[in-house]
């Protein structure tokens, strides 16, 4: 099962596996109280990417479209989530405010999909 939760948020015994899929580490959060099991900043994308996006809901379905053709390049890195996800729950795990349009929705999306 994979679900998205942003990172400032209490972590919890159902969260299972949380990973973090930002290219940074979130702002003011220690290591410690942002409890997670792995940080997979090469799932986020690029800073190119990024920064064009903006979290500017306007730009989402094209951001879709350009992270897609980013995330097909690392199918070894999704075939491990996907794996940790038949067997557990996986919270994907991001800094943004925007609940709806930021990179671990569309990497949910997308793992779901796929």
């Amino acid at each position: 099962m994979l679900r998205t939760k942003r990172i400032y948020e209490e972590p919890s015994e159902d969260d299972g596996t949380r990973i973090l899929v930002d290219r940074l580490w979130p702002r003011g959060l220690s290591k410690e109280k942002a409890v997670v099991d792995r940080w997979e900043k090469d799932l986020a994308p690029s800073n190119e990417l990024r920064r064009w996006f903006g979290h500017d809901p306007a730009k989402w379905e094209e951001f879709l479209r350009r992270y897609r053709a980013e995330l097909e390049e690392k199918e070894e890195t999704l075939a491990k989530l996907q794996r940790e996800a038949a067997e557990g729950t996986v919270t994907l795990l991001y800094a943004a405010k925007d609940e709806e349009h930021n990179n671990a929705v569309a990497l949910k999306r997308y793992l779901e999909e796929g």
